[in-house]
């Protein structure tokens, strides 16, 4: 069921309708049915999987929740008869156990990940590594759907429970409940990744009907609507087009392709955030933003504090923290200070982290070597970057630019270029075909081709420019008021019901006029649900 389809709308205004008329404690039962109804479009053998990961996990979380409080309770009775090293080897058993029940969930859940995504890739592989050999043999490739959004609801559950394990809230004992938050339908397909004891707080309590919250929510998801098929469906043919014929569309065509896919894949994506967390405030349910302008930082490290930030946050606290203080990280750490001077052997372990994190980062956006190279190459420029701090530190002593407007301009067009480039990965999705177009922008690089008439070849008239441009001032002025003055909806809140109702009227009609949609155009769905 696309986000952009008449059955989706159906789904959201019937959902809402019925969540405010219905009494107050059947609102989150209510939530569960429509995610499942919206989960069976998808695939109705996919909710075997969401209902596996769902029980499984509220079971191992109950165990390890169990095991904790025997434990309090064999603290508290033995309180005067335990000594020290008795009240330990009582925690490090609880402990063992605890870590044993979240080991084999984990195993389970992200097994089913790792073969429902990744069997055919490693497939691949292995045939290609026996061809290399002269071997004749070839496995078979599995005939396995890939579930929606099973990475994102994987990646939800699996912080909860490990969450559970670190003692940060106790376990939830209502295992439908669990499930709603595994599979809350406006952000299964795309995020955010929520975390349990944020989303919980209010997508489980009762909500009175209020006019004005929806409204404001009704306005973030036209929102969303806008860029997705105003801007995002609308430059997608340019996109394809450049993508699609390398050998026609290279040098500065490359750099065009760059900057087209830059703009649709950020109003794709926000404009399907928008419509996630817009739908949610509708219901009275507050779900963490996800994008915080990532076209005007200034460096990498900038840039991934700003896009897609619950993935982000994802990867450093279950993956690069605690991998950081893991006993093999602490012992390489020793090791290389011990070999290769303080300062390398401190950063060894950092950096080995680092890179581990974005391969993991890569290989969870896709099963390609082209995600594998995109992540590492993210890693190694934060590496590079980081490794370069003391000349960049040199360079401001000497020419003391920094906080300029003219240089922080330049920051933020620099670390966007830069950022392209490492998107080329996804654009031509062939790591080879990536450098070679890469290369062909200053080998081959010849702007007249650009202004040739070449542009109006790529599927796009003169008016599609045209919307696009009038589409992207839009974008950039809402976000310049937005630093200027604060959230549009919010004063906009406090402004006659007329002129709110209005200026939504206004917002669905310039949908309904420049949307891309109908003959000649395919409303694509949402880039992320891939993932």
């Amino acid at each position: 069921m696309l986000f952009t389809s008449y059955s989706f709308v159906l789904l959201v205004a019937a959902t809402t309708l019925l969540y405010y008329v219905l009494p107050r404690k059947a609102q989150w039962p209510l939530l569960l049915v429509a995610s499942g109804v919206f989960y069976w479009f998808a695939g109705p053998s996919f909710l075997i999987h969401l209902t596996v990961t769902s029980v499984t996990t509220w079971f191992a979380a109950l165990r390890i929740g169990g095991i904790g409080g025997r434990l309090a309770t064999a603290l508290a009775a033995g309180k005067e008869s335990l000594d020290k090293e008795g009240r330990k080897a009582l925690k490090a058993k609880a402990k063992s156990a605890q870590r044993v029940w979240m080991l084999a969930a984990l195993l389970l859940n992200f097994g089913i990940l790792a073969v429902v995504k990744y069997a055919n890739f490693a497939i691949v592989n292995v045939n290609a590594a026996l061809a290399a050999f002269g071997s004749a043999e070839k496995l078979s490739f599995l005939t396995i759907a890939l579930p929606m959004g099973i990475s994102f609801y994987t990646f939800k559950t699996m912080a909860y429970l490990i969450d559970v394990y670190r003692g940060k809230f106790p376990a939830e004992r209502n295992v439908f409940r669990l499930a709603l938050f595994a599979s809350f339908f406006p952000q299964l397909v795309q995020g955010p990744i929520s975390r349990f004891d944020d989303l919980s707080k209010s997508l489980f309590e009762e909500h009175r009907f209020d006019r004005r919250v929806v409204l404001s929510g009704l306005q973030r998801v036209l929102w969303g609507f806008f860029k997705k098929l105003v801007v995002a469906d609308r430059i997608l043919p340019a996109v394809a087009a450049i993508v699609k014929n390398p050998d026609q569309y290279d040098g500065a065509f490359v750099l065009v392709g760059m900057l087209f896919y830059a703009v649709q894949l950020y109003a794709d994506f926000t404009g399907g955030i928008d419509i996630t967390i817009g739908i949610s405030e509708m219901l009275g349910i507050r779900v963490a933003e996800n994008f915080n302008a990532p076209f005007l930082a200034r460096s990498i490290t900038d840039y991934w504090r700003r896009w897609h930030i619950t993935m982000g946050t994802w990867f450093r606290d279950y993956i690069f923290y605690p991998m950081s203080v893991s006993g093999p990280m602490l012992k390489l750490s020793r090791w290389g200070r011990e070999k290769l001077g303080e300062g390398f052997g401190r950063r060894l372990t950092v950096y080995l982290t680092t890179l581990v994190t974005w391969f993991a980062t890569g290989i969870w956006h896709g099963s390609s070597w082209n995600f594998v190279a995109w992540g590492l190459a993210n890693g190694l420029a934060i590496i590079v970057s980081q490794e370069c701090e003391p000349l960049y530190a040199r360079f401001h002593r000497r020419f003391p630019w920094k906080g300029k407007p003219a240089y922080a301009a330049f920051e933020v067009v620099r670390t966007f270029l830069l950022m392209s480039c490492l998107r080329m990965f996804d654009t031509y999705r062939d790591v080879p075909l990536t450098f070679r177009m890469f290369g062909s922008m200053f080998a081959r690089f010849d702007l007249a081709r650009v202004f040739d008439g070449s542009l109006l070849k790529l599927g796009l008239s003169v008016a599609d420019y045209g919307v696009l441009a009038a589409a992207l001032v839009l974008l950039v002025a809402s976000r310049v008021a937005k630093d200027r003055a604060g959230d549009f909806r919010s004063r906009l809140a406090e402004r006659p019901a007329a002129l709110r109702t209005a200026l939504t009227f206004v917002l669905l009609l310039l949908i309904l006029v420049f949307g891309a949609y109908g003959i000649g155009y395919d409303a694509k769905q949402f880039i992320y649900n891939q993932f």
